[in-house]
Protein backbone atom coordinates (compact mmCIF):
# COMPACT_ATOMS: atom_id res chain seq x y z
CA UNK A 1 0.00 0.00 0.00
CA UNK A 2 1.18 3.50 -0.24
CA UNK A 3 -0.20 6.87 1.55
CA UNK A 4 -2.93 7.45 -1.02
CA UNK A 5 -4.21 3.55 -2.67
CA UNK A 6 -4.86 0.90 -0.51
CA UNK A 7 -4.80 -1.85 -3.05
CA UNK A 8 -2.44 -4.72 -2.76
CA UNK A 9 0.05 -5.19 -5.64
CA UNK A 10 -1.52 -7.49 -8.50
CA UNK A 11 -5.08 -6.06 -7.52
CA UNK A 12 -4.20 -2.75 -9.95
CA UNK A 13 -4.35 -3.49 -13.68
CA UNK A 14 -1.39 -2.74 -16.13
CA UNK A 15 -3.38 0.13 -18.03
CA UNK A 16 -5.29 2.53 -15.64
CA UNK A 17 -8.08 4.69 -17.30
CA UNK A 18 -7.97 7.69 -15.09
CA UNK A 19 -10.58 10.48 -15.30
CA UNK A 20 -10.12 13.35 -12.56
CA UNK A 21 -13.38 12.76 -11.40
CA UNK A 22 -13.97 9.63 -8.70
CA UNK A 23 -17.22 9.50 -9.52
CA UNK A 24 -16.71 9.39 -13.40
CA UNK A 25 -14.33 6.44 -12.48
CA UNK A 26 -17.33 4.55 -10.61
CA UNK A 27 -19.66 5.31 -13.97
CA UNK A 28 -17.25 3.81 -15.96
CA UNK A 29 -16.47 0.77 -13.63
CA UNK A 30 -20.53 0.45 -13.41
CA UNK A 31 -21.52 0.78 -17.23
CA UNK A 32 -18.12 -0.97 -19.07
CA UNK A 33 -16.51 -3.30 -16.87
CA UNK A 34 -17.53 -7.65 -16.34
CA UNK A 35 -16.54 -8.19 -12.37
CA UNK A 36 -15.32 -4.65 -11.49
CA UNK A 37 -13.87 -4.80 -8.05
CA UNK A 38 -13.04 -1.75 -5.78
CA UNK A 39 -8.96 -1.26 -4.51
CA UNK A 40 -9.18 2.01 -3.20
CA UNK A 41 -11.39 4.50 -1.50
CA UNK A 42 -8.76 6.46 0.30
CA UNK A 43 -9.59 10.39 0.47
CA UNK A 44 -13.28 9.20 -1.49
CA UNK A 45 -10.75 8.41 -4.56
CA UNK A 46 -12.34 5.50 -6.03
CA UNK A 47 -10.47 2.62 -8.10
CA UNK A 48 -11.61 -0.70 -9.71
CA UNK A 49 -10.71 -3.46 -11.71
CA UNK A 50 -12.57 -5.49 -13.90
CA UNK A 51 -12.72 -6.75 -17.15
CA UNK A 52 -13.70 -5.05 -20.56
CA UNK A 53 -14.15 -6.66 -23.80
CA UNK A 54 -12.06 -9.78 -21.74
CA UNK A 55 -9.16 -7.81 -21.09
CA UNK A 56 -8.53 -6.36 -17.79
CA UNK A 57 -8.37 -2.96 -16.86
CA UNK A 58 -8.41 -0.40 -13.92
CA UNK A 59 -9.76 2.72 -13.61
CA UNK A 60 -9.37 5.33 -11.28
CA UNK A 61 -9.65 9.22 -9.97
CA UNK A 62 -6.79 11.46 -10.42
CA UNK A 63 -8.58 14.60 -8.43
CA UNK A 64 -7.98 18.06 -10.09
CA UNK A 65 -4.82 19.68 -11.00
CA UNK A 66 -0.96 18.38 -11.60
CA UNK A 67 0.13 17.96 -7.60
CA UNK A 68 -2.95 15.47 -7.61
CA UNK A 69 -2.50 14.10 -11.16
CA UNK A 70 1.24 14.02 -10.03
CA UNK A 71 0.44 11.94 -6.85
CA UNK A 72 -1.57 9.25 -8.05
CA UNK A 73 0.45 8.60 -11.68
CA UNK A 74 3.80 8.41 -9.72
CA UNK A 75 2.22 5.63 -6.92
CA UNK A 76 0.79 3.68 -9.36
CA UNK A 77 3.52 3.81 -11.94
CA UNK A 78 6.27 3.54 -9.74
CA UNK A 79 4.68 0.94 -7.00
CA UNK A 80 2.47 -0.87 -8.35
CA UNK A 81 3.70 -1.62 -11.69
CA UNK A 82 1.26 0.22 -13.88
CA UNK A 83 2.81 0.58 -17.49
CA UNK A 84 0.32 2.92 -18.99
CA UNK A 85 -2.31 5.53 -17.57
CA UNK A 86 -5.07 6.92 -20.07
CA UNK A 87 -6.77 10.17 -18.62
CA UNK A 88 -10.31 10.63 -19.73
CA UNK A 89 -11.03 14.39 -18.70
CA UNK A 90 -13.06 17.48 -19.49
CA UNK A 91 -11.18 20.27 -21.08
CA UNK A 92 -12.41 24.19 -22.04
CA UNK A 93 -12.08 24.98 -25.72
CA UNK A 94 -10.39 27.88 -26.97
CA UNK A 95 -9.49 26.56 -30.46
CA UNK A 96 -12.21 28.42 -32.74
CA UNK A 97 -13.22 25.25 -34.50
CA UNK A 98 -13.89 23.24 -31.63
CA UNK A 99 -17.59 23.16 -30.03
CA UNK A 100 -18.94 21.63 -27.06
CA UNK A 101 -18.84 17.47 -26.65
CA UNK A 102 -15.88 17.59 -29.51
CA UNK A 103 -12.61 15.26 -28.84
CA UNK A 104 -9.77 16.28 -28.74
CA UNK A 105 -6.67 14.32 -27.83
CA UNK A 106 -3.54 15.73 -26.41
CA UNK A 107 -0.47 14.83 -28.80
CA UNK A 108 1.24 17.76 -26.56
CA UNK A 109 0.35 19.41 -23.30
CA UNK A 110 2.34 22.67 -22.56
CA UNK A 111 1.67 23.92 -19.36
CA UNK A 112 2.21 27.51 -16.90
CA UNK A 113 3.00 24.80 -13.96
CA UNK A 114 6.56 25.21 -12.33
CA UNK A 115 5.88 20.93 -11.76
CA UNK A 116 8.60 20.66 -14.51
CA UNK A 117 11.54 22.29 -12.14
CA UNK A 118 12.19 19.51 -9.99
CA UNK A 119 14.04 17.36 -12.62
CA UNK A 120 16.83 20.43 -12.93
CA UNK A 121 16.32 20.89 -16.70
CA UNK A 122 18.91 23.22 -18.07
CA UNK A 123 15.67 24.20 -20.62
CA UNK A 124 12.18 23.63 -20.75
CA UNK A 125 10.57 20.35 -21.08
CA UNK A 126 7.98 19.90 -23.47
CA UNK A 127 5.90 16.93 -21.91
CA UNK A 128 4.51 14.16 -24.89
CA UNK A 129 1.78 11.85 -25.32
CA UNK A 130 2.85 8.41 -25.95
CA UNK A 131 2.93 7.91 -29.76
CA UNK A 132 1.72 4.16 -29.35
CA UNK A 133 -1.01 4.92 -27.20
CA UNK A 134 -1.65 8.44 -29.25
CA UNK A 135 -1.95 6.18 -32.61
CA UNK A 136 -4.31 3.23 -30.93
CA UNK A 137 -6.91 5.98 -29.82
CA UNK A 138 -6.81 7.61 -32.89
CA UNK A 139 -7.27 4.73 -34.75
CA UNK A 140 -10.31 3.74 -32.54
CA UNK A 141 -11.88 6.94 -33.03
CA UNK A 142 -11.39 6.55 -36.61
CA UNK A 143 -13.41 2.71 -36.67
CA UNK A 144 -15.69 4.53 -34.13
CA UNK A 145 -16.78 6.71 -36.87
CA UNK A 146 -16.08 9.82 -33.72
CA UNK A 147 -14.39 12.67 -35.55
CA UNK A 148 -11.29 14.02 -33.22
CA UNK A 149 -8.66 16.65 -32.92
CA UNK A 150 -5.23 15.99 -32.31
CA UNK A 151 -2.93 18.52 -31.23
CA UNK A 152 -1.37 20.61 -28.01
CA UNK A 153 -3.34 21.49 -25.41
CA UNK A 154 -3.14 23.70 -22.32
CA UNK A 155 -2.15 22.42 -18.69
CA UNK A 156 -3.26 25.63 -16.34
CA UNK A 157 -2.44 25.71 -12.73
CA UNK A 158 -5.04 28.17 -12.87
CA UNK A 159 -8.98 27.98 -13.04
CA UNK A 160 -9.46 31.61 -12.04
CA UNK A 161 -6.77 33.08 -13.77
CA UNK A 162 -6.50 36.34 -13.06
CA UNK A 163 -4.87 37.43 -17.08
CA UNK A 164 -7.84 38.28 -18.87
CA UNK A 165 -5.37 37.92 -22.06
CA UNK A 166 -3.63 34.72 -21.14
CA UNK A 167 -6.18 32.04 -23.02
CA UNK A 168 -5.71 34.72 -26.19
CA UNK A 169 -2.27 34.43 -26.12
CA UNK A 170 -2.15 30.45 -26.09
CA UNK A 171 -4.40 30.47 -29.11
CA UNK A 172 -2.19 32.30 -30.89
CA UNK A 173 0.33 29.65 -30.66
CA UNK A 174 -2.69 26.81 -31.69
CA UNK A 175 -3.70 25.47 -28.40
CA UNK A 176 -6.91 23.54 -28.97
CA UNK A 177 -7.90 23.46 -25.14
CA UNK A 178 -7.21 23.76 -21.29
CA UNK A 179 -7.09 21.08 -19.16
CA UNK A 180 -5.10 20.89 -15.52
CA UNK A 181 -3.54 17.42 -15.21
CA UNK A 182 -2.33 16.35 -18.91
CA UNK A 183 1.53 18.13 -18.65
CA UNK A 184 1.93 16.41 -15.13
CA UNK A 185 0.85 13.03 -16.55
CA UNK A 186 2.62 13.20 -19.58
CA UNK A 187 5.88 14.31 -17.50
CA UNK A 188 5.74 11.94 -14.67
CA UNK A 189 5.38 8.87 -17.60
CA UNK A 190 8.61 10.06 -19.24
CA UNK A 191 10.40 10.44 -16.21
CA UNK A 192 9.48 7.12 -15.13
CA UNK A 193 9.62 5.95 -18.44
CA UNK A 194 6.13 4.73 -18.63
CA UNK A 195 3.24 5.43 -21.29
CA UNK A 196 0.43 7.86 -20.82
CA UNK A 197 -2.11 9.75 -23.08
CA UNK A 198 -5.07 12.55 -22.40
CA UNK A 199 -8.11 11.75 -24.30
CA UNK A 200 -10.96 15.48 -23.37
CA UNK A 201 -14.03 16.01 -24.21
CA UNK A 202 -14.78 19.76 -24.70
CA UNK A 203 -17.35 20.25 -21.64
CA UNK A 204 -17.13 24.19 -22.03
CA UNK A 205 -15.89 26.74 -24.56
CA UNK A 206 -13.29 29.61 -23.26
CA UNK A 207 -14.56 32.85 -25.30
CA UNK A 208 -18.28 32.22 -25.68
CA UNK A 209 -18.58 30.91 -22.13
CA UNK A 210 -20.88 27.59 -23.42
CA UNK A 211 -21.01 24.91 -20.87
CA UNK A 212 -21.72 21.85 -20.11
CA UNK A 213 -23.86 20.51 -16.82
CA UNK A 214 -21.71 18.84 -13.73
CA UNK A 215 -24.06 15.38 -14.24
CA UNK A 216 -23.74 15.79 -18.09
CA UNK A 217 -19.54 15.74 -17.50
CA UNK A 218 -19.61 12.66 -14.86
CA UNK A 219 -22.28 10.39 -17.01
CA UNK A 220 -22.40 11.48 -20.92
CA UNK A 221 -18.98 11.82 -22.06
CA UNK A 222 -19.19 8.28 -23.10
CA UNK A 223 -17.56 8.23 -26.47
CA UNK A 224 -14.01 9.70 -24.67
CA UNK A 225 -14.51 6.77 -22.41
CA UNK A 226 -14.76 3.91 -25.52
CA UNK A 227 -11.79 5.54 -27.12
CA UNK A 228 -9.92 5.14 -24.31
CA UNK A 229 -11.16 1.28 -23.51
CA UNK A 230 -10.96 0.59 -27.13
CA UNK A 231 -7.59 1.75 -27.42
CA UNK A 232 -6.21 -0.31 -24.95
CA UNK A 233 -7.45 -3.88 -26.38
CA UNK A 234 -6.79 -2.97 -30.00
Amino acid sequence: MTPHIQASKGEIAKTVIMPGDPLRAKFIAENFFEGAVQFNGVRGMLGYTGKYKGHELSVMGSGMGIPSMGIYAYELYKFYEVDSIIRVGTAGGIADDLALRDIVIAMGASTNSAFMEQYGLAGQFAPLADYGLLQNAVNSAKTAGVPCKVGNVLTSDTFYGDDGEAMANWRKMGILAVEMEAAGLYATASRLGKKALAILTISDMVFTHEATSAQERQESFTKMMEIALDSVIV
